[in-house]
């Protein structure tokens, strides 16, 4: 497995085109890898995750995790910076074997993540219809979808407390029948995007796709490394192939504000 970053040049028009649409940037990552074939799907071939970080609005990075090395030489010469690629030793992009930091994950251990998921549920709105698959668009739901016990279980973490004394609010929560929410845990929801584009290249296609995604930076403790291993290299969640579901870690810091950098 690698983890793979690249930084968009978000001044060149093939960047802006690249970022407007996750079909596109999805169809881009799947070509750095020649041995695989082109699919529409998400389900076909090896699991590769990619991500957006909006750092700022100059800085955006793309990451990606792959079971092989991939070739984003198409990427810089799109959205990159050529020149500054010529020399070999900076192709304009970092690739590191992911196993290392696989290989440290233990019980008990504790890591900073980042993670940009779509955060759903089922609701059914008259009897006897079938359920819809919607989207949490409020912050309390979108925590409350991560900080989901059974969820993080199979995903072998669980995302930390806050000590009493960094809490704000008494007990850490904001309400009785929400215990997870607040500021109980160490755990930040940013970043909302609703997506729409449509899936078909055709642009009068009247198939569109929506996705609402949201960016979660916060603490957690490793339960099932195994576990977690799965969750690092399949992802979390819907909407992989329009950037969600990759989870990267990062050594806790000494500062106790929550923080959300990868490496």
């Amino acid at each position: 497995m690698y983890l793979t970053r690249f930084r968009v040049n978000t001044a060149r028009p093939g960047a802006r085109r690249l970022l407007s649409s996750p079909q596109s940037l999805h169809a881009a990552v799947m070509a750095s890898f020649p041995g695989l074939l082109p699919t529409s799907g998400t389900e076909a071939g090896p699991r590769v995750l990619w991500r957006l970080d909006h750092n700022a609005r100059a800085e955006v990075l793309l990451y990606v995790v792959s079971p092989g090395r991939p070739d984003l030489t198409h990427l810089v010469e799109q959205a990159g910076w050529p020149a500054a690629a010529l020399a070999p030793a900076t192709p304009g992009w970092e690739s590191r074997p992911y196993a290392p930091l696989l290989d440290r994950l233990t019980p008990g251990g504790l890591w900073e993540f980042r993670l940009t998921a779509n955060p759903v549920h089922h609701i059914r709105r008259k009897d006897g219809e079938p359920t819809k698959r919607t989207a949490h668009i409020t912050p309390v739901h979108q925590r409350g979808w991560l900080l989901d016990p059974e969820r993080q279980e199979r995903a072998g973490f669980r995302v930390v407390e806050k000590p009493q004394t960094q809490r704000l609010l008494p007990g850490g929560t904001t309400h009785k029948n929400h215990p997870h929410h607040g500021d109980r845990y160490e755990l930040a929801v940013r970043d909302e995007r609703a997506l729409s584009f449509n899936k078909s290249r055709d642009s009068r296609s009247a198939h569109q796709v929506k996705v609402v995604t949201v960016t979660f930076d916060g603490r957690l403790e490793v339960t099932d490394p195994e576990a977690l291993r799965r969750t690092l290299t399949q992802g979390l969640g819907r909407a992989k192939a329009y950037g969600c579901g990759l989870m990267t870690l990062a050594p806790v810091q000494t500062s106790p504000r929550v923080r959300g950098e990868d490496r």
